[in-house]
């Protein structure tokens, strides 16, 4: 397994390690040890362009997901978070930017893995999921349902 961590903000700095330590447990507790995942942390300017290339939405997010294929032996996907929207989320939520960074990183794993949540019967199902994996690595889980987008 290898995490894949890039950071291109200069404004905000994180602690990768424990990032990639999260990451890590969040991929055992998918059943998926062995796959590998890139995880970037980009600007609001940057995900605006993802998401005006790939999904057509010319305005910025704050967490993309890209699917890399099925075989959890290989790389799972790539996932994208905009560290100027989790500032602000944050801030929003009254929680910590690592806090809110490692709930868009289970939002973002958890697309990845196929969830949904276009309909309410797949948001619950994702929502489950996500609650599932934040209890994994140990994340209070504050945030009400339908809160925060992705």
């Amino acid at each position: 397994m290898t995490v894949y961590l890039r950071n291109t903000t200069r404004r905000h700095h994180l602690n990768l390690r424990g990032i990639s330590r999260a990451t890590r447990t969040l991929l055992a507790a998918t059943g998926r040890p062995q796959a590998s995942l890139s995880l970037s942390f980009v600007g609001d300017a940057a995900i605006r362009r993802l998401n005006r290339e790939y999904r057509g939405k010319d305005r910025s997010t704050d967490v993309l997901s890209f699917s890399a294929g099925k075989n959890p032996q290989e790389l799972l996907g790539d996932i994208v978070i905009s560290l100027d929207a989790a500032e602000r989320q944050a801030a929003a939520y009254a929680a910590s930017l690592d806090a809110e960074v490692r709930r868009l990183l289970i939002h973002g794993l958890a697309h990845l893995l196929g969830h949904d949540h276009q309909r309410p019967a797949e948001a619950a199902r994702m929502r489950a999921e996500e609650r599932r994996l934040a209890g994994a690595i140990g994340l209070k889980w504050p945030y009400e349902p339908g809160a925060a987008g992705g």
